[in-house]
């Protein structure tokens, strides 16, 4: 590019410079290789003796040098010395701070000046900008005093803006794609929970165990208790078929549910726990609708804890209370001492029980449901564990 003795440039050889630089960046996806392509393909071409360009460290409050024409760029794409200056000081932290920029005739005269390499007494400091957001600094020095002019400014300026939008571009693409990823990485741990609880539901073991009760009241000609159970066993069934891919039920199917399911389990463990289930509601509509399987998840993993920890008996108390935005949950459940007749014993498939607290995470973080929890454990003499108090709050989905 050609400069007059007023240092000014050729308007035509300037536009081929930009229509250069925006042609060049188009493809490029990278933070790096826009900053190196502006140094080393762009401000060489103004005839500048020397540019830094920094990135805004919006963390640390800082600029971090990332690509330099001139001393600071020996060779390659290397950086000499690469140097962090703090956003607010200096010239070039105080153009990050104020988002202005600034053309320094005289720096010995400017108590700001930071030296970097070697002293020079002509600065132009220019920030990259985009929408309103500092993410960058172009500093370049010159050793000849009074040397930047306006026209300096304005051409710094427009390589500058559209540096910018580039770099938003790149950063918003790649926000983009870490949350897409995000999300599905959480949506698969979802499906993984989800499908991991409908195993623990259909676990052989416990579709088998119900079935040989079944047979026992058959053979011991108790057909009307057989017939009892196999109907609730059967409507279990198929009530987990039927909703296994929904994200939401009505409350009172999800508490016929669970009316099914704890009668089949106190079949299944010989009476070894009570239990009660009362709804309250505050609104005109009772019947709300909540996420589904929590509710059994979170019971199924009280009586397992009971049958596995040989407590002699277990009472479990559930209280609804249901209002227009949220149904209030609360399961109390107290144990008796633990029986030394028997001895502890974790069969296979208890290991594959869905954590409760695991399913109210990922819907969080999926649906946003803000599902909050409080967990009140009790304890007896020698700090044996005898019960505690679950409270959900879930939301009204209806």
């Amino acid at each position: 590019m050609k400069i007059n003795k007023n240092n000014r440039f050729d308007t035509d050889q300037f536009e081929e410079i930009l229509i250069y630089f925006i042609t060049s960046i188009h493809n490029k996806n990278t933070e790096e290789a826009i900053l190196w392509d502006l140094a080393k393909n762009c401000i060489s071409k103004l005839d500048f003796k020397d540019c830094v360009i920094y990135l805004v460290d919006s963390h640390n409050k800082t600029l971090i040098q990332k690509a330099a024409y001139g001393p600071k760029n020996p060779k390659d794409y290397e950086l000499y010395k690469p140097v962090t200056i703090a956003v607010g000081k200096g010239i070039t932290g105080t153009v990050a701070l104020t988002g202005t920029p600034e053309i320094i005739a005289d720096t010995s005269a400017d108590p700001r000046y930071i030296l970097d390499d070697e002293m020079r007494f002509s600065e132009i400091c220019v920030p990259i900008m985009a929408n309103g957001e500092v993410l960058g600094v172009i500093d370049c020095e010159h050793p000849e005093k009074n040397y930047y002019t306006n026209q300096h400014l304005r051409i710094l300026k427009t390589i500058a803006s559209i540096c910018g939008i580039k770099l938003n571009q790149i950063r918003t693409e790649k926000r983009i794609k870490t949350e897409q990823e995000k999300l599905l990485k959480i949506q698969t741990e979802m499906v993984a929970l989800k499908l991991k609880a409908f195993q623990s539901q259909m676990n052989p073991h416990f579709v088998f165990n119900t079935l040989n009760a079944i047979q026992y009241f058959i053979t011991s000609d108790e057909k009307v208790k057989a017939l009892n159970y196999l109907s609730v066993f059967s409507k279990l069934i198929r009530y987990y078929l039927k909703n296994f891919e929904k994200e939401t039920i009505s409350l009172s199917d999800e508490i016929a549910m669970l009316t099914w399911y704890l009668r089949l389990q106190k079949l299944r463990y010989d009476k070894r726990f009570e239990y009660t289930l009362n709804t309250v509601s505050n609104s005109t509509n009772s019947d709300a609708r909540i996420p589904c399987f929590i509710l059994q998840t979170l019971l199924e993993n009280i009586i397992e804890f009971s049958v596995f920890s040989n407590k002699d008996h277990a009472d479990i108390n559930i209280d609804f209370k249901i209002s227009e935005e949220n149904v209030q949950v609360d399961v109390d459940f107290n144990f008796k001492n633990t029986h030394t007749g028997k001895t502890n014993y974790l069969p296979e498939y208890r290991k594959e029980i869905s954590k409760w607290q695991d399913q109210i995470r990922m819907l969080n973080l999926t649906k946003d449901y803000n599902i909050k929890k409080k967990v009140a454990l009790k304890t007896k003499v020698k700090k044996e564990f005898a019960g505690g108090q679950v409270v959900l709050c879930l939301p009204n989905l209806i």
